[in-house]
């Protein structure tokens, strides 16, 4: 199998991180569950919103690993129900999402089977930065 490389340019110096991101991204993308939005909160946040009906605050988490926001979920199972039928799985997930540096998680809640992860992304400000140029000198260094 062929292997796509996306930042093989050479005006993209040291960009190879960005290739293994998108390979990792590429990887998670076809697990769909739980079902996830994401949207524009207002200027310079975001929201993610997972479907995670059925869990409990002390069944999820949000941790931030290595520029991933990663939410885990893992039902605990008491044992004490006896299902006659059992329709509704008590399915653990990982769903893991790539952030931009500088992105914080600034909240996370759980209301009505919604988990809301607030997101703030910080203002970009151009920089520009002279750099001298030396001249050779004759003979030496």
């Amino acid at each position: 199998m062929t292997r796509n490389t996306y930042f093989n340019s050479p005006f993209l110096l040291g960009f190879e991180h960005l290739d293994r991101l998108l390979e990792r991204t590429a990887k998670a993308a076809g697990d769909g569950y739980p079902p996830y939005n994401i949207e524009e909160a207002g200027e310079g946040r975001l929201r993610i919103t997972l479907a995670v009906a059925g869990f409990s605050p002390d069944e999820l988490n949000v941790s931030i690993e290595d520029n991933q926001l990663v939410i885990r979920g893992k039902q605990i199972d008491s044992g004490e129900r006896n299902f006659l039928h059992r329709g509704i799985a008590a399915r653990q997930f990982q769903r893991a999402f790539v952030l931009a540096d500088g992105i914080e998680v600034s909240d996370a809640k759980l209301e009505n089977g919604l988990l809301s992860v607030e997101l703030t992304r910080p203002r970009q400000e151009t920089s520009v930065r002279r750099i001298e140029i030396r001249s050779a000198k004759p003979g030496g260094k």
